[in-house]
């Protein structure tokens, strides 16, 4: 508060009396001199008045102050005192009588030196001293002895001050004392710094917190992207940048539809819901390659916005296991297919061999009946080649149908190819050219040779069959390739040396619908009656027991294009020796005393097949005693079991099966050589066989010379043995 204006007290500075001269004399006087000393009187009255007022209100101003200070004084935290030059106390807060008067407070505090411990006296004294040189000082950790056990540690303010007497004088020196007692400030330092590890404790666990959030977003294995209420991302892991293919620094504030097109309507839902699966979306690369992904969002408001995070998972390598799987069910109902075709084959197998059994057996006898020279001998050798093929295709269809490694050896590929070219031209129709082109130092390949003569009449017939009645050409090429490693890679080709024989046609071409399933069995696209859907598939299979492999190349309205990839033999030099049937051999007798011929016991349940037999046999010098009833053949092996020499029989018969009679054989008479015949021989019939005690087995049909070399073969191993 500013200080009242008292410059009026002084008498040089008041101004002079009203009407004065304005040389400064008094005025005359225009009354009595009683008058004027009575006007005088009275403005030095009213003059005395107005400073009395003064007074008052500074007295009023004073006191106000002092009852100020003292409350100031009273009410403070800290421990006050007045103190006189003697050490006595002048005047105490309720503080201090607290502190140093604990158990005394109604007895006045008098001094305060006495409470000093003895070891800061000689400090306060100093700071005493200090205090009237320079007003104020100060002193640390002084240590105050209030009780036996009670004491203040605390720090010492002094400042000196000029105390002015009630009744006047010169100011008397006294010092305001003030004892901050540091137990309260060591407790509230104390609170403040277990408030102070607290948050940071807490600042650490929320910062080990976003650490681990952090490093959970990092390392997961889905593409977590944050956007905020504007849709901008504003997060986005090392998953999602290695997804769309962005650095997280290019995709920080871009729009989410930048990578998500179409997610708006996703994440609207998601802020209904505060969490969405939006399913499989299409999502863009940075480069706007298009790419399957999975979405699921969630929504979140808190005190800075709202965020949303998309959770998007790469379906790349779910379709590719899809598109695995759906090729592995194809191979299934291939495999499903190929048991079809097994079944199948094995079913027909027995009938059929014994219908060609019986027609090449005939042909046989037939040829041998003919005069030298006659005109049946070359249509009766037409039929055996025929018959010979029918029975080569279906040991090829019964071999390809068990996925049985075929018998490979060093085959020159050329004379293959010549001979089908032959077979070819005589059913070529007239409008269809077919051009060899074939390099002629090829290396021979490991193949079998019926099955690589199958495999390229397959191609030629759908050639033919693909150009139909209009006018075209095929093309039959062959020629040493060392396949690369790209196209190694595409047919699944070993490193090597390779023959690659392409059929190439004019025809119409095939779609790439058709393409993808050519090879599959019984698909065909001929009509009913015209197809078996088993040509190409033959192909596929005879390729793939030779370790080769088969490659398809079409264009609707520009023909197609066939090459199949043989791998080259060994040494390269080394072909297949002819296979030249034995001589017939002289039938031997037996160590009987007789010399009676041998005996020949042969049993099937088809009789045109056993009156062959009989027939073919006994001309090469064979007694033979045919039964087309297992049972009777049996009880005829009982009733007299050494009149025979050989037993052969077939394997499957109505209601009876080839292995328990070569059992029961050898339970009759366990010396007796006993084959096995059948047109359908599997490992597990092989094995079988040979657990039965069988001494081998017959595949049928076979020719004669077949049939002889192998009678004679056990019947001579057993006598000789």
């Amino acid at each position: 508060m500013s200080e009242p204006d008292l410059s009026f007290l002084d008498p040089s500075r008041r101004p002079p009396a009203a009407g004065a001269a304005a040389g400064g004399a008094a005025p005359a006087s225009t009354g009595s001199p009683a008058e004027g000393l009575v006007a005088e009187l009275r403005a030095y009255q009213a003059e005395l008045e107005s400073q009395n007022k003064v007074l008052r209100y500074s007295q009023a101003v004073a006191e106000s102050a002092s009852e100020r200070f003292e409350t100031l004084f009273a009410s403070m935290p800290l421990a006050l005192m007045v103190i006189d030059e003697h050490d006595m106390v002048v005047q105490a807060n309720s503080m201090a009588h607290r502190s140093f008067q604990p158990t005394e407070r109604d007895r006045p505090l008098t001094a305060l030196m006495p409470f000093v411990s003895a070891a800061d006296v000689d400090r306060v004294n100093n700071a005493f001293a200090q205090a009237e040189n320079l007003g104020r000082s100060e002193v640390t950790e002084v240590v105050f002895d209030i009780g036996e056990e009670v004491r203040i540690k605390g720090d010492l303010h002094i400042a000196h001050i000029e105390a002015p007497q009630a009744g006047g004088g010169p100011p008397v020196s006294q010092y305001l004392c003030a004892v901050i007692d540091q137990g309260p400030l060591l407790s509230e330092r104390r609170a403040l710094q277990h408030s102070a590890q607290a948050l940071q404790q807490r600042n650490e666990q929320l910062y080990a917190s976003e650490k681990r959030l952090e490093a959970v977003i990092n390392s997961a294995l889905d593409a977590i992207v944050c956007v905020d209420q504007h849709q901008r991302i504003t997060v986005f892991n090392p998953t999602a940048a290695a997804l769309f293919q962005c650095s997280a620094s290019d995709a920080l504030g871009s729009p989410l539809e930048r990578f998500l097109p179409g997610a708006t309507q996703g994440l609207t839902f998601a802020q209904l819901t505060t969490q969405a699966m939006l399913g499989e979306m299409t999502a863009l690369t940075a480069g706007g390659k298009e790419l399957a992904v999975e979405v699921s969002v969630s929504f979140e408001r808190h005190a800075e916005g709202e965020t949303t995070t998309v959770f998007a998972r790469d379906l790349t390598g779910r379709k590719k296991a899809e598109a695995h799987r759906s090729e592995l069910e194809a191979q299934l109902r291939e495999s499903h297919k190929m048991q079809a075709v097994g079944t199948m084959a094995g079913g027909i197998a027995h009938d059929f061999n014994n219908i060609l059994g019986a027609i090449l057996g005939n042909v046989e006898l037939a040829k041998a009946d003919c005069a030298p020279g006659s005109p049946a001998l070359e249509s009766l050798r037409e039929i055996d080649k025929a018959g010979r093929r029918a029975r080569d295709l279906v040991r090829q269809i019964l071999t390809f149908s068990r996925n049985e490694p075929p018998q490979r050896t060093a085959v020159p590929l050329v004379e293959v190819v010549h001979d089908t070219e032959r077979l070819l031209r005589v059913t070529l129709p007239p409008a269809i050219e077919l051009h060899m082109q074939l390099q002629l130092d090829l290396p021979p390949v490991l193949a079998d040779a019926t099955q690589v003569e199958q495999a390229l009449l397959n191609l030629c017939t759908n050639a033919i069959h693909a150009i139909g009645s209009a006018r075209g050409s095929i093309h039959v090429e062959a020629t040493a390739v060392q396949p690369d490693q790209r196209l190694g890679e595409r047919l699944g080709l070993a490193e090597g040396h390779y023959v690659a024989l392409t059929v190439r046609d004019s025809g119409p071409g095939i779609d790439a619908a058709t393409l993808q399933r050519i090879f599959e069995p019984f698909f065909t696209t001929k009509p009913v009656g015209q197809g078996t859907g088993l040509g190409l598939a033959v192909v596929h299979g005879v390729m793939r027991t030779h370790e080769g492999a088969v490659d398809v190349s079409s264009i609707p309205g520009h023909g197609s294009r066939f090459t199949l990839y043989f791998p080259v033999a060994p040494g390269g030099t080394e072909t297949a020796p002819p296979v030249m049937p034995p001589p017939a051999p002289a039938p031997l007798a037996t160590a009987q005393a007789d010399q009676r011929k041998p005996h020949v016991m042969y049993v099937d349940d088809d009789q045109a097949l056993v009156f062959l037999v009989q027939r073919l046999l006994r001309r090469r010098g064979y007694e033979v005693s045919g039964y087309t009833d297992p049972h009777e053949a049996s009880a005829a092996l009982r009733a007299d079991p050494q009149r025979y020499d050989l037993l052969v029989t077939d394997y499957n018969m109505p209601g009876f099966v080839g292995t328990d009679l070569v059992r029961e054989a050898r339970q009759i008479r366990a010396d007796l050589p006993v084959a096995l015949a059948s047109g359908y021989v599997t490992t597990e019939i092989e094995q079988a066989a040979m657990a039965e005690g069988a001494s081998a087995l017959i595949h049928k049909p076979n020719d004669v010379e077949e049939l002889v070399a192998t009678v004679h073969r056990l019947i001579h191993g057993h006598a000789a043995g």
